[in-house]
């Protein structure tokens, strides 16, 4: 009961009053769909949904790629797995503000640490931060340092839920490691990466704090994110129905999505 209690007004009451919100006014009226009609033929919003996608797009493959490369370096390659494993987590436990603020001192386009490699190589100064080309990934190089530790905890569980045995025979059949990954391994870890790719997807729709703190949705809202727009219409010019409107269109889009990764996931398991 404490527990049903505890989600009923912090999740659902607060999204219940979220969604009567979005058909009110500035002036608390009622408006009908207003916002909804406004925010679907609003520029700022379209160019934020499609900033949204195209960063999702680009991000999560980077992450669940990376985060399962670790993951089998942990658990074939590590001599003392148990602490590469502590390193890996690092970044993970420093809140996202932080390495947030961290990192905005080494996109630092005169006197950063990362143009500062980069001419140790011989390679020219980058803008980083301050280029409509380059912010967007270098928020996804950010959320990246974050995200691949943190997923590769789940993955590196997985691969200790293969049987060792089905490996074993995989292995005297010939069958290689890469064979053996792709055609075992991956098959029996269907269930922690399809966990992998929903959560990495939905946080991904929501990441709000490394573009509030470091681009702000510059250059040229090159770096947009639905979140930080809601943030902008919330919080900066005050239209809170407004962007309530918008969070019932960003979760809609979220369910959307998360929806049909599901199906998607559940198809190629009953064909399999």
């Amino acid at each position: 009961m404490p527990a049903l209690i505890l989600l009923v007004l912090f999740r659902i009451a607060p999204v219940i009053e979220v969604f009567f919100d979005s058909f009110r006014n500035s002036r608390s009226e009622w408006a009908g769909f207003e916002n909804y009609a406004f925010l679907l033929t609003s520029d700022s919003f379209i160019n934020s949904i499609r900033v949204t996608l195209v960063f999702n797009l680009l991000i999560n493959p980077i992450q669940i790629v990376m985060a399962l490369a670790i993951a089998l370096l942990i658990v074939d390659g590590a001599k003392k797995p148990g602490m590469w494993q502590t390193l890996n987590l690092l970044p993970v436990v420093v809140p996202l503000a932080v390495s947030s603020l961290i990192w905005s001192v080494g996109f630092r386009p005169d006197d950063g640490i990362i143009n500062a490699i980069l001419a140790a190589i011989g390679l020219p100064d980058q803008r980083w931060l301050t280029s409509a080309d380059q912010a967007m990934m270098s928020i996804i190089i950010l959320a990246s340092w974050v995200g691949v530790g943190y997923w590769s905890l789940f993955l590196v569980a997985g691969l200790h839920q293969v049987p060792r045995d089905v490996i074993e025979a995989a292995r005297l059949d010939h069958g290689g490691y890469w064979g053996t990954l792709w055609h075992v391994r991956l098959p029996l870890m269907r269930r922690p990466l399809a966990f992998v790719l929903v959560a990495d997807t939905a946080v991904n729709l929501l990441l709000f704090a490394p573009v509030q703190i470091l681009t702000r949705g510059g250059p040229v809202d090159s770096t947009n994110l639905v979140m930080f727009d809601i943030y902008r219409n919330a919080f900066v010019f005050a239209d809170l129905p407004l962007a309530a409107a918008e969070t019932v269109l960003l979760l809609l889009v979220v369910i959307a999505i998360v929806g049909l990764q599901f199906l998607m996931l559940n198809q190629q398991g009953a064909e399999d």
